[in-house]
């Protein structure tokens, strides 16, 4: 009989400690109730995010700073900030970004070249592309006919977004108007100053930085207005549209909550960084983005958003089929079919 007892309570210790060891392994939380015990395993997804220096990740940075200090639920994430959307690109595809914020048309890019391996979450950004003039005379697109515009992006998406507001007008781009192409956006900034009667095609921030060189400068059309207008009695109206924030799909199968509260919490830093201009521009510096002060006076014009479904879909297929019709390896060859727009898990 004492051996059996000794045995007995052997067995009964051994089962105390392991579950003592294996409450220690979980983060619980565990509530009481007269004569019940439940518990509720808490997980946490760590999602990776780049997105562009500009626009595209001035959005964001409310989020970034509520994941530094780990108040981001039971999401976290790794953000990167960078340069150029070439960076991005290869690191999607070798699978070490699950989220980017890309230019529009990138992402229709990346959805043919990945065999449809990717989605669109959201539209981040509209338009940002401004007519800019040392003077007073352009106050519509068809005063623009016989002027000189000094531009940056031929071949990509302001050139096309250019030519489609001057068509749409009833303006030849070829003919009506001189377009003096520039390899950056700086040079376009500098041949304004060299030109007292100078027109240029800019976007935000520039805007901004050439608006703070020269006390001069105004901005004298704001394209996605211009686009906005032509849409008007149209069945289905699209939107001039910088840039959106893509997924991954394998990471949006895997983790679908995880991706919809990022899209609740994105929305949510959106939302503080449009309604609070001054404390979203320190933090857009202290990230690395930009100045503070010239954060501050260009977010107004930087048209940031956070549009999702149906509103999402109908913008951007109205833009990439615009782009589409203009050249259409602009959006990868083909328009992306209707999977290529997230709706939701």
């Amino acid at each position: 009989m004492k051996k059996g007892l000794s045995l007995f309570l052997v067995v009964l210790l051994s089962f105390l400690m392991l579950a003592g060891c294996t409450s220690n392994t979980q983060t619980e939380t565990t509530s009481e109730t007269p004569g019940t015990q439940t518990e509720e395993i808490q997980t946490t997804t760590t999602l990776r995010v780049g997105a562009l220096k500009g626009p595209t990740a001035m959005g964001m940075v409310e989020l970034m700073a509520e994941n530094e200090a780990q108040e981001t639920a039971t999401n976290a994430y790794e953000f990167t900030l960078m340069a150029s959307p070439d960076e991005i690109t290869p690191l999607l595809a070798k699978g070490e970004l699950d989220i980017a914020a890309v230019p529009a048309n990138l992402a229709s890019v990346l959805y043919q070249n990945t065999n449809q391996g990717v989605s669109v979450l959201a539209i981040n950004t509209l338009g940002v592309i401004y007519i800019v003039e040392n003077g007073d005379t352009i106050h519509s697109v068809q005063d623009l006919k016989g002027k000189t515009i000094y531009a940056s992006g031929k071949g990509s998406t302001p050139e096309f977004g250019l030519y489609y507001i001057l068509e749409e007008n009833g303006l030849n781009p070829e003919t009506d108007v001189q377009i003096e192409w520039k390899t950056e956006h700086a040079e376009c900034v500098a041949a304004l100053e060299a030109d007292p009667t100078g027109i240029a095609m800019l976007p935000q921030p520039f805007v901004t930085t050439a608006q703070m060189q020269n006390e001069n400068l105004r901005i004298a059309l704001d394209l996605s207005a211009e686009w906005d207008t032509l849409q008007s009695g149209k069945e289905n109206p699209s939107g001039m549209i910088t840039g959106v924030v893509i997924a991954r799909n394998d990471v949006i199968t895997e983790n679908p909550e995880a991706i919809a509260l990022f899209l609740e919490q994105y929305a949510a830093s959106v939302d503080y960084v449009n309604a609070n201009n001054e404390e979203a521009a320190a933090l857009i510096e202290k990230y690395d983005i930009l100045a503070a002060n010239v954060a501050q006076k260009a977010l107004p014009y930087c048209n940031i958003t956070c549009i999702t479904g149906d509103e999402m879909q109908q913008k951007l297929s109205g833009y990439l089929n615009v782009l589409y019709e203009q050249n259409p390896k602009a959006v990868g060859g083909a328009l992306p079919e209707d999977g290529f727009y997230y709706h939701g898990a």
